[in-house]
């Protein structure tokens, strides 16, 4: 039976930052979102407040703003390795975060079989941000279920890889976790830990398993 690996982006894929943040950098908000990640993290505010205040720190964002900040956002090394690794051994790998989709979906482009982000309107902005598109750390369950049915796997052929409270509930959805340079959310609740900024050392904990 092939495996599902499921990686969040912000803070596991992307080290010590989020896509919010890199994007914000390119267009002199970086501060003002530093603030939203905090007020996220901490529980002062919901994933759709979070995306209508972030989209305003954004209207003037152009596609050049989000190609510069994925090409120099601090990215784990390895990752495309990895995940040609799992798809020559038939398995299947998708992305699955709170971030914003414009910049998920850029992942499919590294060999992601999926990537699944808040729901956001296409770059430049021409129509308002819908908050109720935004993902939740319930919501990853939920889009896990849809890939496990698309790609005809079953949640007990699913590993999933995470940093923080918003992959508690997947971690604990699934039977095995690999916790990524994570908080103290996860802990108790991943099956493998792994600290440093190499995918592939990460991948080596589960790789091997039948």
């Amino acid at each position: 039976m092939p495996r599902l690996h499921l990686f969040d982006l912000d803070g596991t894929l992307l080290h010590g930052t989020t896509a919010p943040v890199e994007i914000s950098r390119q267009v002199g908000r970086e501060a003002e979102t530093v603030a939203l990640d905090r007020a996220i993290a901490e529980g002062r505010i919901g994933p759709p407040e979070y995306a209508a205040r972030v989209y305003d720190l954004w209207l003037d964002l152009t596609e050049a703003h989000v190609s510069a900040a994925f090409a120099a956002a601090p990215w784990l090394t390895r990752i495309r390795e990895v995940w040609a690794e799992i798809r020559g051994v038939g398995d299947y790998c998708a992305v699955v975060s709170l971030s914003p989709s414009f910049f998920v979906e850029r992942l499919l482009g590294w060999g992601a079989h999926a990537a699944h982000g808040s729901r956001f309107p296409a770059v430049p902005f021409t129509e308002p941000v819908d908050p109720a598109g935004a993902l939740s750390a319930a919501a990853k369950v939920t889009v896990a279920e849809r890939l496990c049915k698309q790609f005809g796997v079953s949640r007990a052929d699913c590993v999933a890889y995470g940093d923080s409270l918003s992959d508690k509930d997947l971690f604990a959805s699934v039977p095995v976790s690999v916790a990524v340079n994570a908080d103290g959310h996860l802990a108790g609740l991943a099956t493998h830990s792994y600290t440093g900024r190499d995918l592939w050392d990460a991948y080596e904990l589960v790789r091997a398993m039948p």
